[in-house]
């Protein structure tokens, strides 16, 4: 085939994976769409801060409720304060407690009747609720969330720091965990006109309530989102790396010699890049599986044609040996020098044929007048003499010169051959014509004899390494049969083709066409 255009040595810079590519394609699927599935996950951080905004939202509405109820209960007079405070904690929800200057208790919420703050026992819920508090627990570690200090009664107001800062004339709030881990909030406030401070306490557990329901939410989403992910992410990984995996491994055995026991799935149901590989793959073990064969067919076809010229020589090299008879030594002798001169042929012609397909893959084509070309071999062939008087003549068709992107040197031995071919099946004084005609794209060349012509059966054949059918007044051994299959390797790897057929006038003969790719001057 013709030479690709010049391209760079290696690409690999640009495929290079650093780290990466010590890791399986299925591993790193997995990896970008779990890592996509973690920025997801990041969701439970921004749930950690938005229970810190209702917590704080709830503690400043604690500090806002303490303070209206010292308010409240500052109108009234101290002796109606215990029932003024008794309705505002069945209103409220809170607890409710009075604390004098000294921190002894005034009044309780609780102690009149109004049990609305109940702290749970965590050892008695059910399974439920622990594997919520687990999570809890587990989630506050992971986003390093504030761990408040747990809830205990106190006997005295003084041990209340809400109670201390609010006997002082500052409201204050604090936020505290039970024991099940909901929150729970303390605020206090000093009675307006008076020494006392009153405290409320409530157990927001509505808050952990709507931060677990969140939570169970966005875990729904993320494990439905995993799911799905992860099973595409495999999906994806059967359909890319498993068909790798067949194509490397029909790979490898082409590599290790049993390239003839192999068959690269082609994958014609896929029209992606994979499917485009395969076929790729497919067609580069076909062509190496018939190179293979054409090389082994090569190797047995010039073991053969060597043992005859061997054989000859040796017998020839024997009978010297016993033969006295001046006359028959010198005939031994000529059948000595035509095998060695045949030998030297045949291995020229041999280390040509080996060599073409690799020359032309790095030959750098030129612009060639085939034409120009065609007039000079012709003119040095008749400067040389013809034998047996056999005529040349060369016909052009008008308008200048045929352009042909090529290699000088291979396209003259092409017709230097099929010149060799056509003299040598002409008969004496016959007429060999050549020409040269452009059609359309196309350079056509013909060479034409008046020799016997070439069998419809046979017209393939003659292209075929060593076969070789030879004029009946032609000496043995003159030729090699690699000519006209050099030619087609030749024109080929041009981009051209050669045959051959009956002549058009009728007349007993060959005609070899060959057709190359015509360069046209703007």
């Amino acid at each position: 085939m013709a030479p690709d255009t010049v391209s760079p040595k290696s690409d690999s810079n640009d495929l290079t994976l650093r780290w990466s590519g010590r890791v399986s394609l299925t591993r790193r699927i997995l990896a970008v769409n779990i890592f996509a599935l973690l920025l997801l996950a990041g969701g439970f951080f921004y749930l950690d801060s938005y229970r810190a905004r209702i917590l704080d939202n709830r503690t400043q509405q604690a500090m806002q409720e303490a303070k209206l109820i010292a308010e409240a209960l500052g109108v009234v007079p101290p002796d109606q304060r215990a029932q003024l405070i008794r309705q505002l904690a069945r209103d409220t929800g809170t607890r409710l407690r009075l604390y004098s200057p000294s921190g002894a208790l005034l009044a309780d919420s609780r102690l009149l009747g109004e049990r609305n703050f109940r702290l749970r026992d965590p050892d008695k819920d059910g399974a439920g609720q622990r594997i919520a508090r687990f999570l809890d627990a587990g989630i506050d570690t992971v986003v390093g969330a504030k761990r408040p200090p747990l809830y205990r009664e106190k006997a005295s107001g003084h041990r209340w720091t809400d109670v201390r800062t609010a006997l002082t004339g500052y409201p204050s709030a604090t936020v505290w965990r039970a024991p099940d881990r909901t929150p729970v909030i303390t605020a206090a406030a000093k009675i307006t006109g008076g020494q006392a401070a009153i405290m409320t306490t409530v157990n927001a557990r509505d808050i952990t309530q709507t931060v677990r329901v969140e939570r169970f939410r966005l875990s729904v989403v993320l494990l439905g989102v995993t799911l799905v992910s992860v099973f595409l992410s495999l999906f994806l990984a059967r359909t890319i790396v498993r068909p790798l995996r067949r194509l490397a491994r029909a790979a490898v055995r082409v590599r290790l010699g049993r390239a003839r026991e192999v068959v690269v799935p082609r994958l014609p149901e896929r029209k992606d890049e994979i499917g485009l590989l395969a076929r790729a793959l497919s067609d580069m073990s076909l062509a190496l599986r018939a190179r293979i064969d054409a090389t082994e067919a090569f190797a047995a076809d010039v073991t053969h044609e060597l043992k005859n010229p061997l054989a000859s020589l040796r017998s020839a090299v024997d009978g010297l040996g016993s033969v006295h008879d001046p006359a028959l030594q010198e005939r031994l002798l000529s059948i000595v020098r035509d095998d060695i001169h045949r030998l030297d042929r045949l291995i020229s012609d041999i280390s040509d044929a080996s060599r073409i397909d690799a020359q032309l893959s790095r030959a750098k084509f030129e612009i060639v007048d085939a034409a120009a070309m065609l007039r000079g071999i012709l003119m040095q062939r008749e400067e040389r003499g013809i034998e047996r008087g056999v005529r040349l003549r060369f016909d052009q068709e008008e308008g200048g010169s045929l352009l042909v992107s090529g290699e000088g040197a291979r396209l003259e031995r092409v017709f230097e051959n099929l010149i060799d071919n056509a003299v040598s099946f002409s008969p004496d004084d016959g007429l060999v014509s050549i020409a040269a005609l452009a059609r359309d794209d196309k350079l056509e060349l013909r060479f034409e004899d008046e020799g016997p012509g070439v069998p419809e059966e046979a017209r393939e054949a003659i292209f075929r390494r060593f076969h070789s059918v030879r004029p009946s007044n032609e000496g043995f051994g003159r030729h090699s049969g690699l000519g006209l299959a050099i030619a087609r390797t030749i024109v080929e790897a041009h981009g051209g083709s050669i045959h051959v057929e009956s002549r058009e006038d009728r007349l007993s003969g060959a005609r070899f066409l060959v057709h190359l790719p015509l360069i046209r001057r703007p």
